[in-house]
This record gives structure tokens, sequence and C-alpha cells, in this order.
């Protein structure tokens, strides 16, 4: 903020005293000094604008802005052996402009798309070794990606697709209510990761026009850019690995963070309503695992303590089988209890 300052009062001072220098009287001169503070104010939002952009895109559109202008001074060099015999000679100039203009936007552009597919100067060898972690539509949506950012477990560049961005527009754009809240609830996810520090949000325009469905398109482009997929989809979590895909799953991550349960443990729960089984109640930990009782379908609404007989742990969450010790004491709060 200092520094920005600092170069905002330098190019306002400027601004004021090239216009005194040309002798402008006051207030003409507050002119020059506005003019340098847009300048300024310009510089600085390019300056935001340039920091979310890679290196590897800036590197590109650079180099190709270089032989953009390199091609339009070959043009213009070869155009002045024929200015001679050009009636309006004072055409000339607006033709080398144009093809300035013209050549080194082309060449910008184009540099900063196409960069992927340039292998000069290890470029190749440093794609290969970029950690791409890639959002799906559903992770975003989810919102805990969000939090394990504000954590700082989570830093760097995340890719978020074209089509994911399309795709959750179009939900948020949904005549249904529910639809619209939850994309719109991704639109709010991205914005705050956005803003958080330690992670940049990338989004790149890369597209398969011939490939149907968001999955598949995430899919491919996990392929081309050798990256991960950020998702808490199971059926893409399974799709992706069959192609070797490297998923990064956010239920798993939750699932792993879960206080371990061995059999043999006991614990004291609050039975919620019946199981499947005749004579099964069920109950739930603080973070969603259910818990099978055996023999406390009697006991609804009532907090027994149980003893663990076995956990089985699968992708989609964790189950706990247990059958029941005894009616806990009212004063017990319902939750894990171990005991040996």
């Amino acid at each position: 903020m200092i520094v920005r300052s600092l170069l905002l009062l330098a190019c306002s001072v400027s601004g004021y005293f090239i216009a005194f220098h040309y002798n402008w009287q006051f207030p003409k001169t507050l002119i020059g000094l506005l003019f340098g503070a847009l300048i300024a104010l310009f510089v600085i939002y390019l300056e935001k604008t340039i920091r979310k952009v890679s290196l590897r895109v800036l590197f590109g559109g650079v180099a190709g802005m270089i032989v953009g202008l390199l091609i339009a001074f070959l043009f213009a060099y070869g155009l002045s052996f024929v200015s001679n015999i050009m009636e309006k000679q004072q055409v000339v100039p607006w033709i080398y402009t144009l093809l300035t203009g013209v050549m080194g936007y082309l060449g910008l552009v184009l540099g900063s798309k196409k960069i992927e597919e340039i292998h000069l100067f290890g470029f190749n060898a440093v794609k290969e070794h970029d950690d791409y972690r890639i959002l799906d539509t559903s992770v975003i949506i989810d919102g805990r990606i969000a939090d394990i950012c504000d954590t700082g477990f989570l830093e760097g560049n995340l890719i978020v697709p074209r089509f994911v961005l399309d795709e959750l527009q179009y939900i948020a754009d949904s005549s249904d209510s529910m639809k619209r809240s939850r994309g719109r609830r991704g639109l709010e996810i991205l914005n705050r990761m956005q803003r958080g520090s330690g992670i940049t949000i990338e989004v790149v325009d890369q597209d398969f026009p011939k490939i149907k469905g968001v999955d598949a398109k995430l899919v491919a482009l996990a392929k081309k850019m050798n990256g991960k997929i950020l998702t808490n989809d199971f059926n893409l979590n399974k799709v992706a690995e069959l192609q070797g895909i490297k998923i990064l799953n956010v239920n798993e991550l939750a699932n792993a963070l879960k206080p371990v349960v061995l059999p043999g443990e006991t614990m004291t729960v609050k039975v919620i309503r019946e199981g499947k089984e005749p004579g099964q109640g069920v109950a739930y930990l603080d973070d969603g695992t259910m818990i099978i009782v055996d023999n406390a379908q009697k006991h609804l609404g009532a907090t027994v303590e149980v003893l663990v007989t076995s956990v089985l742990q699968t992708t989609a969450g964790r189950m706990i089988f247990s059958e029941m010790k005894g009616i806990a004491s009212e004063k017990k709060t319902p939750g894990l209890n171990t005991k040996n």
C-alpha cells in the first residue's frame, strides 16, 4: 500500500510538472496532475491483473508479442521499397502503425494461448513437474475445499476450467430454487477462495468441443495437463482412476481425519431411529458417522452405552457396528467415550 501510494504521488506530480513545462497555466496544470494519477491507477490495476496470471502464460505472451513485432518490422521494411511508388506518402506511417498493432496483438494472444504446445527452453520438463489441481463442480459447491484452503494445508494455484465455470453459471441461473442456490453458493465459494491468502484461482479456457459431459472433459484436461482432479464425486473418482488420473477426494480426506474407533471400545450415543434389521437402532457421532446398534430398537431417543464390534470403512464413508451394553447416565453427553 505504501509503494502504491508513492507511485500515485510520483505520477501525479510528474504529470503536473510536465503540463507546467509546456507553459500550461493553473488550473490547466491540474489536468496533467489528473492524467498522471489515472496512469498510476491503471498501472496498479494492471499489476493486480498480471499477478493472477501464471509465469508460463506471461512468458508465452511476451515471446509471442516479440515475434509479432519482428514480423511487423519485416513487413514494414518490405513496404519501404515500394513506398516511393505509392501516390500518397502520408499513408505509409499509418500502415506501419496498423501492422505493428495487429501483429503485436496476434503475437501476444496466440503466444499466451499456445505456450502449452511449445517444447523449447525446457518448458516440457517444467510442465511435467507442475502440480496442477483441477476443481470440479461438485467440490466447489460442497464448499469444504475453501475451509481446507483457509487452514493453510492447501496452497498454490487451483485450476478452474471454463466449462466448469459455465456449468456453475448455468446452475445459478436455473429456474429451480434448489439448483439456483447451489450454483450461487459455488460462485461465492470461488470468490472466497480467490480473496484468501496463499491460493490463486486460475481459469483456463481449454475446452474439448468433441467431448460431451463435464466429467469427461475434466478427465481429458487432467490427461493433457498431467494434473490431479479435486472432487467429492464418487462416480468421477472411479472413472478417472480407471484412466490413470490421480484423484484428490475431499470425502476420503474427511474420513481419514475422523477419530479412530477399534472393536472392543465403548462409547455413549443417542439412538435416533430404527435400523433396517429387526431390533436394530441407529445413532450418529458428531462427524456424521453412522452407528448401528443391535437390540436398541426399544430404546429410541435414549442415551445408551454400546460396545463396538466392527468398523466398516468405504470410500463413501464409515459405519460402526455395535451392541447394547446398557442405558447410560442422563448426565453423560452423547458422543465418543472410549474405555479400555
